[in-house]
């Protein structure tokens, strides 16, 4: 006949984590997950707040002007507000139709603060 002898294990009741190398960088990579995704919205989403042809401009009123060949921003603010200090207006017009280089093509259509297109 067999016997079989059972053994009581006791449990300390407290067990301590142990993370290997790949389980701290697997917690870190899950930690950082929603910050990179909050970022990448927010890159992402960022192009929603292109320049309108009211935006930054008081009242948001304006008129439009069509960009004849060799015409440039400071010949146009010359134009349209010869009392006006023309650095100002070019500052506005490139503000006002969200221009970064300052390029212009012929047939171009260029917004107009109505304080400056009343002088036209």
């Amino acid at each position: 006949m067999t016997t079989i002898a059972m053994t009581s294990v006791r449990s300390t009741g407290t067990t301590r984590l142990r993370l290997t190398v790949r389980g701290r960088r697997v917690l870190a990579a899950a930690a950082a997950f929603p910050a990179a995704a909050a970022l990448a919205l927010a890159v992402v989403g960022g192009s929603a707040a292109t320049a309108t042809p009211d935006a930054g401009m008081p009242g948001g009123s304006f008129e439009t002007v069509t960009v004849a060949a060799g015409e440039s921003l400071w010949s146009i603010a010359q134009h349209i507000a010869p009392s006006a200090d023309p650095r100002d207006v070019v500052s506005a017009l490139a503000r006002l139709n969200a221009l970064e280089g300052g390029t212009l093509t012929a047939g171009q259509k260029l917004s107009v603060p109505a304080e400056y297109a009343a002088g036209e």
